[in-house]
């Protein structure tokens, strides 16, 4: 697995990539999460442990948008809807699609909230680095210099 940084602050060919290859990754344990043989949290504990690492790989450096975080949601939904399937309504008998809400019921911690949670450990362990590291100099340094007044000049 590689990551693609660029000078610009866009990471949106990142993310697309990494959906692919988190998508390909929930079609090589299809057999697995379609089952009916298995219990929800046996697929919940597959969906944590496989695919989520490959869709989230890099993630230290994405800096998201509110587009790019609907995308990894819409993402998660997608997967986890599949992995779950459909619902049976009690009272008519008919099978329905789960909606959001009862997809966060069965899934707690949502792909935002675990990419922030993993950013602050990361945030964390780069923070107790010694400082002759150079990950901490970069998080925790100063300017050596001010900036010039004024507007830049063209070159």
């Amino acid at each position: 697995m590689s990551t693609t940084l660029k000078n610009q602050n866009s990471i949106q060919e990142e993310i697309k990539s990494r959906l692919k290859s988190g998508n390909a990754f929930y079609h090589s344990v299809y057999n697995l999460l379609s089952s009916s043989l298995l219990a929800k949290n046996i697929k919940n504990k597959i969906y944590r442990i496989i695919i989520l690492p490959v869709a989230l790989y890099g993630r230290e450096t994405w800096s998201l948008t509110l587009r790019d975080e609907r995308r990894l949601g819409v993402f998660e939904n997608s997967v986890l809807r599949r992995i779950f399937g459909p619902n049976r309504e009690e009272v008519t008998g008919e099978w329905r699609k789960l909606h959001n809400g009862e997809l966060n019921d069965l899934f707690s911690p949502n792909i935002i909230r675990v990419i922030i949670l993993r950013r602050m450990r990361e945030a964390g362990n780069v923070a107790r680095m010694g400082e002759s590291r150079a990950v901490c100099r970069v998080l925790v340094g100063k300017p050596e210099r001010k900036r010039p007044l004024g507007r830049p000049r063209c070159k």
